[in-house]
C-alpha cells in the first residue's frame, strides 16, 4: 500500500495482525495471504477455528481460497463493483455496526453546503475545474460547528478534509470543531 508508506514510513497494515483472531468474518482480497504472509495468515486460521467466516475474492483459486469459506472468483479489475454491492448490501438492508459507524469514523460528520456530489455534477465530484483538469477540494471540506459564543459558523475548517491534514495525512482533527448528524441522514 504506497499512501500507506508516504503517511506511517512503510507500506502495510495499519493494525497488529494478531487482532485478526478476534474477527467474526474475514475478508481477503486480491491476494493469497496463505502463500504472501504465512505469519499474519495464522491469525486468520485461529479466527476461523474461533468461528469466523473467511471470504476470499480473487480471480485465482489458491491455497487461501482452499482455506477459505466462501471463494468468489471475480473477474479481475472488477474489485470495486464488487465493493460497491457490498457496501449498497449493507446500506440497504440496515446491516452496519451503526454505533460504530457514528462514533469511531467520519461518517457522522457533515460537509461544507457548497458540497455537491456526482449526480449534481454529470459524474464529477464537486470543485473540478475542467480547464486546470483537477479538483479544487475547499468544497470538500467538513462544515464547521457554530462557535461557542454564539457566533455564526465558520465556512469551513482548512484542515478538516477527511479527518485529516488537507494535502497529506495526519492525526484526525478535533471533532468538536465539526457539526455532526448522528442520525447519519446528512
Amino acid at each position: 500500500m504506497p499512501g500507506l508508506g508516504t503517511s506511517f514510513g512503510r507500506g502495510g497494515a495499519t493494525t497488529a495482525q494478531q487482532d485478526l483472531s478476534n474477527a467474526d468474518a474475514i475478508l481477503i482480497m486480491g491476494s493469497s495471504m496463505a502463500e504472501n504472509h504465512p505469519v499474519g495468515f495464522q491469525w486468520v486460521i485461529e479466527a476461523r477455528e474461533r468461528g469466523a467466516k473467511i471470504i476470499h475474492v480473487d480471480p485465482r483459486f489458491n491455497r487461501t481460497s482452499a482455506m477459505a469459506d466462501i471463494w468468489v472468483p471475480l473477474r479481475a479489475g472488477s474489485d470495486i463493483l464488487f465493493l460497491g454491492g457490498l457496501i449498497n448490501y449493507v446500506l440497504q438492508n440496515n446491516k452496519e455496526f451503526r454505533e460504530y459507524v457514528v462514533h469511531y469514523t467520519n461518517a457522522a460528520t457533515m460537509l461544507r453546503d457548497d458540497f455537491k456530489d456526482t449526480e449534481d455534477l454529470d459524474g464529477f465530484f464537486s470543485g473540478w475545474d475542467a480547464e486546470k483538469g483537477k479538483y479544487d477540494r475547499e468544497s470538500w471540506l467538513y462544515k464547521s460547528a457554530p462557535s461557542k459564543n454564539g457566533g455564526g459558523e465558520k465556512a469551513g475548517h482548512p484542515e478538516a478534509c477527511g479527518g485529516h491534514g488537507k494535502d497529506r495525512g495526519g492525526e484526525a482533527q478535533d471533532a468538536a470543531k465539526f457539526e455532526w448528524d448522528t442520525t447519519l441522514q446528512h
